[in-house]
C-alpha cells in the first residue's frame, strides 16, 4: 500500500442524506487503499453532516469539511479541490448521489502511473440501463489531450464524462486556484478542455462508477432547458480557438448554430415557459450574441409545417406537452 501512489478521493455535498451513505461505503469498499476522504458539506440542512461525521469517527482517513456560507455547485467542488492534500499524486471524485465500483481506484490510478504524461483518465459509467461516455474505439487508450479536445468540438465525441467518471492528477487541480473555471454545470467539462492542452487523455474501456439517475440530480434542470446544446456551443466559443484553425472553427460553429436555433423553433412549439427563453438568452448574451427572434420564428414555423403532415403524432405530442405543463 505504501508504495502505491497517494489518491485524495472528494466528495462535495448539499443536502445528500438520501443517497451519502452509499457513497461513502463504495470508497470504503475501494481495493486500493492509499487514500484520503474529503467530505464538504456545503451548509446542509439535512443529516448530511450527521452522516459523514459518523463516518469520519470509524476511519481516520476521512475528513468532513463544512463550508462557512453556502456557494454553488461548482465552487463546492473548487474548495474540495482546495482541501487535498500536499503528498497527494491523484484526484478522485465521487458524486453524493453516484458511486464508485470497487476497483475503480486501483485501476485508475494504475493505468495513470503506466502513461505518466496523461493528466485526466476517463472510463465508462453506469446510468440505469445506459452505459456512458462511449465515443473512442476500444483500441485507444490514450491520445494527446490536444486530439481529445478536437474530437470532442468538432466530432461530438464527448468522453470526458463527468467529474465520478474521470480521475485528475493532482498537479493539474494545483495550477490554478480554481480547477473548475467557472460556475455553470458543464464547469467540469471546460476544465478538461482548459487542461488537456499540455498533456494526454486516457480512457479506460470499462464500468468503473454509477451514476444515480433521479429528479434532483443538477443534469435533470440541465436537460429542462436543454441547456446542454447551449454549453456545447459556450465551450466550442471558448476553448475552439485553442484548437481548432480559423476555418474549422468558423465552419462548425455555423453548423452547431443552425441545429440550435431547428431546436429553438421546435421549443415554441412545445410551449416552453418564460425562464427557458431567459435562460437561452443569457446564455447567448455570454458569448457575444443575441437570441435571434426572427430564426426562432422560421424554425417554429417549418416544425409546426412538418408536424402538419403527421397530424396523429402531432396530436400526441399536443397532449403531452399540455399534460406536463399541467403537472408543472
Amino acid at each position: 500500500m505504501i508504495s502505491e501512489p497517494f489518491v485524495s478521493v472528494v466528495t462535495p455535498v448539499y443536502n445528500g442524506e438520501p443517497f451519502l451513505a452509499e457513497c461513502i461505503e463504495s470508497v470504503l469498499a475501494q481495493d486500493y487503499a492509499n487514500w484520503e476522504y474529503i467530505i464538504v458539506n456545503n451548509c446542509s440542512t439535512d443529516r448530511t453532516l450527521e452522516l459523514a461525521e459518523r463516518y469520519a469517527k470509524q476511519d481516520p482517513r476521512i475528513r468532513v469539511v463544512t463550508n462557512q456560507v453556502f456557494v454553488n455547485c461548482a465552487e463546492n467542488h473548487n474548495n474540495a479541490f482546495r482541501q487535498i492534500s500536499a503528498e497527494s499524486e491523484y484526484c478522485k471524485v465521487v458524486s453524493a448521489d453516484d458511486r464508485l465500483l470497487s476497483q475503480c481506484l486501483a485501476k485508475m490510478v494504475r493505468f495513470a502511473v503506466r502513461h505518466p504524461a496523461v493528466g485526466i483518465v476517463g472510463s465508462y459509467q453506469q446510468s440505469d440501463a445506459v452505459i456512458k461516455w462511449k465515443g473512442l474505439p476500444e483500441n485507444v487508450s490514450v491520445l494527446p489531450g490536444r486530439e481529445a479536445c478536437r474530437l470532442g468540438l468538432l466530432r461530438e465525441v464527448h468522453v470526458f464524462g463527468n467529474p465520478t467518471s474521470v480521475l485528475y492528477r493532482s498537479d493539474l487541480i494545483r495550477r490554478t486556484a480554481s480547477f473548475f473555471p467557472h460556475s455553470d454545470p458543464h464547469a467540469d467539462t471546460s476544465a478538461c478542455y482548459a487542461y488537456l492542452r499540455d498533456c494526454d487523455f486516457g480512457f479506460i474501456h470499462e464500468v468503473l462508477s454509477v451514476e444515480r439517475v433521479h429528479e434532483g440530480q443538477v443534469t435533470k434542470g440541465v436537460e429542462r432547458l436543454n441547456g446542454g446544446a447551449m454549453a456545447y456551443i459556450e465551450t466550442l466559443v471558448q476553448y475552439g480557438p485553442l484548437y481548432l484553425s480559423e476555418t474549422e472553427l468558423g465552419g462548425r460553429l455555423e453548423e452547431l448554430l443552425a441545429g440550435y436555433y431547428r431546436l429553438l423553433g421546435g421549443c415554441v412549439l412545445k410551449m416552453k415557459r418564460r425562464d427557458f427563453w431567459e435562460f437561452h438568452k443569457a446564455g447567448l448574451s455570454r458569448i457575444g450574441y443575441s437570441l435571434d427572434r426572427r430564426q426562432v420564428l422560421i424554425e417554429a414555423m417549418r416544425e409546426f409545417v412538418t408536424e402538419l403532415r403527421r397530424p396523429v403524432t402531432a396530436l400526441r405530442k399536443f397532449t403531452s406537452i399540455l399534460e406536463e405543463r399541467s403537472r408543472s
